[in-house]
């Protein structure tokens, strides 16, 4: 991807313990993420805004069921980051095996009609 230079003016505390965490080298690369990310949110807000407007409000069940379903997506992502678990090993916050792949009411043939 092509870069270009931008100015910018952010606050100067929140610039600076970034840049101390990050490393002088790596502030761009942190601030692209930031932006990436917001891009995403934004555009996710976005397509909630439109199938709400389309299929009603997201029910509070619905909006606990995908919080859940993020916490443990969360959890699986920074379990990847370590080592796999062996096998038969159980998940201690529900009993299910590890690396069980669930059902859930907002998945494919799963969500509400």
């Amino acid at each position: 991807m092509a870069t270009k230079k931008y100015t910018v003016t952010l606050p100067e505390e929140l610039a600076e313990e970034i840049r101390a965490e990050v490393g002088r080298g790596a502030f761009s690369a942190y601030v692209t993420r930031a932006m990436e990310r917001q891009r995403e949110h934004d555009r996710l807000g976005e397509l909630v805004h439109r199938l709400e407007g389309e299929y009603g409000p997201v029910t509070d069940l619905a909006a606990a069921e995908a919080e859940r379903c993020e916490s443990e997506r969360g959890i699986a992502d920074r379990a990847t980051d370590e080592e796999p678990a062996p096998p038969g090993r159980r998940d201690a916050a529900d009993g299910a095996e590890a690396g069980t792949v669930r059902s859930s009411p907002l998945s494919p043939g799963g969500g509400r009609r």
